[in-house]
């Protein structure tokens, strides 16, 4: 029996191989290494492609991402802020029966302790942290990766961008963080964050880009620029401030805020992107103040309009933004555009909605000239836009950090903040200080505080406050807190502001808005 089924089984086996020997020499659509078949190129007759698929190959591999020497070097140049505020007393001036009655309710609101993040940005000390970190607090304390801690300075403030510059003393060459381009930023890129989230010491997680140009809405300044990269790297309370950084462990951004219904990370996290960042600070450290430029137009973003606007302007079948209003001899007016025009590029950056222009212009001064691309009837043109401030010129405008007077120091209102606060005069609290102001007021004035007269006099400036002041030994002031109801009044007894430098006083207010 086994001698039968031999040459059946001989058979088999001679057929099977020539078989293969066949279809390995002859058929056309296979390929051939030596004796075997290369499987893997019969995959080209598949009716599907990679993304990108390439003239028949397909895309090389990056290979693994390795997050060690950027992590390594940007702990050293991520910082520890811990903030005191000190405990302050606010009076309700509210013209009710009780009032009447009673008098004025006084609230006492306790000392408060805030942490954040910074990054290092000179090897001389200058840190970079977010606004809301610092905003309002009265002492400052940095402490590095390696524990030293030291005192420092907030050196200027921009709320709009939530921006700021504090300042360590130091005689050592500190370990800080190059700025990369964020325009280079690409969705799905791998990303750090680092910072020090809930009191915890130098923390880095990782994850991807998964959006850019995004507005949150949760900066309420009137010229607030928000258009933020968003990542799913974890971030939490104590975050602010730190640094959002590529793999070459170059700063991408400074981490601000996070999506999330508890307050706790929730899988999104967002940064202002490296470029807005580097214009904040060099214009905070070189004029005290961000010289922020406007086109002169206002516009209509798609993702804010109404079914409605979108049907009747177009926006639903065009891209860009809608053009609703050119400020009369603006940059845009004398550049030609016009309301009803949709702008789509600047600079050659495609816009699709007001973050994105935002971002753009956010990085030019006043005084420079972008390129802008936008339809007229469907048709496209390119004019070139002349920047300006706020007023609509093209002057520095310079902080009043330094101009004290009763040992406090002041802005004037913008131009909106009078619309919004429904006021035709105003100067601002910027800084309360230490001196007359502070020592003679039965609260100390807070920071924010809105003057809007002293001795029944409207005051609109530094200079009209000392005119007022050097005629008089006492002084009844008068304002109110944005956002709180009722006035405020507070008297100041045997003032003295003799000894100032008026004419420089005069020099460094110049008359001018400040935007």
């Amino acid at each position: 029996m086994k001698f039968k089924l031999f040459p059946v089984i001989f058979t088999a086996a001679l057929t099977s191989v020539m078989t293969l020997f066949m279809v390995s020499h002859f058929h056309p659509d296979s390929y051939r290494e030596g004796p075997y078949f290369d499987v893997a190129k019969t995959q080209r007759t598949l009716p599907v492609n990679y993304v990108a698929y390439n003239n028949g190959t397909t895309p090389p591999s990056s290979g693994p991402v390795n997050f060690e020497a950027a992590a390594a070097a940007s702990v050293k140049a991520v910082v520890h802020i811990k903030t005191i505020t000190n405990a302050r007393t606010y009076v309700d001036n509210t013209n009710d029966v009780f009032s009447q009655l009673f008098g004025a309710q006084r609230y006492v609101i306790p000392e408060q302790n805030g942490s954040g993040s910074g990054v290092v940005i000179s090897p001389d000390g200058y840190i970079v942290t977010n606004n809301h970190v610092v905003a309002d607090a009265n002492d400052v304390t940095v402490t590095f990766d390696d524990k030293h801690t030291t005192k420092a300075k907030v050196v200027a403030t921009d709320p709009a961008t939530d921006i700021a510059v504090i300042k360590i003393e130091t005689d050592k060459t500190m370990p800080y963080m190059e700025f990369a381009n964020s325009d280079d930023v690409k969705l799905g890129q791998w990303v750090l964050a680092v910072g020090f989230p809930l009191n915890l010491d130098a923390t880095v997680t990782a994850g991807i880009v998964s959006a850019k140009g995004r507005s949150l809405g949760i900066n309420k300044q009137l010229s607030a620029v928000e258009s933020y990269i968003q990542t799913d790297a974890a971030v939490n309370p104590g975050n602010s401030g730190g640094a959002l950084v590529n793999t070459s462990g170059q700063l991408i951004g400074i981490n601000s805020a996070i999506a999330s219904p508890t307050g706790s990370y929730a899988g999104y996290s967002y940064a202002i992107p490296a470029n807005i960042v580097r214009k904040a600070v060099n214009d905070l450290m070189k004029y005290g103040a961000v010289q922020r430029a406007v086109m002169g137009v206002e516009y209509l973003d798609s993702r804010l309009a109404t079914p409605q606007q979108l049907a009747e302007t177009g926006l639903d079948k065009s891209d860009g933004v809608y053009v609703v209003k050119v400020l009369p001899n603006g940059g845009a007016a004398k550049a030609g555009i016009q309301k009803g025009d949709f702008i789509t590029q600047i600079n050659g950056e495609a816009v699709n909605n007001q973050s994105e222009v935002q971002e753009q212009i956010a990085r030019y001064q006043p005084g420079d000239n972008v390129s802008v691309t936008y339809l007229r009837s469907g048709k496209p043109f390119t004019t070139s836009v002349h920047l300006t401030n706020i007023n609509g010129t093209t002057d520095i405008i310079k902080s009043t950090s330094q101009t004290k007077v009763l040992g406090a120091t002041f802005r004037p209102l913008t131009d909106r903040e009078k619309i919004s606060y429904n006021t035709a005069n105003g100067l601002e609290v910027t800084d309360p200080g230490n001196g007359t102001l502070a020592k003679q007021t039965q609260m100390k004035m807070a920071k924010g505080f809105v003057i809007i007269s002293i001795n029944n006099m409207a005051v609109n400036s530094v200079n009209d406050m000392l005119q007022v002041l050097a005629g008089s030994k006492d002084a009844q002031i008068a304002g109110f807190y944005p956002g709180r109801q009722g006035m405020y009044y507070f008297t100041l007894r045997d003032i003295d502001v003799r000894g100032h430098n008026y004419p420089k006083l005069f020099c460094l207010n110049s008359g001018h808005t400040f935007g």
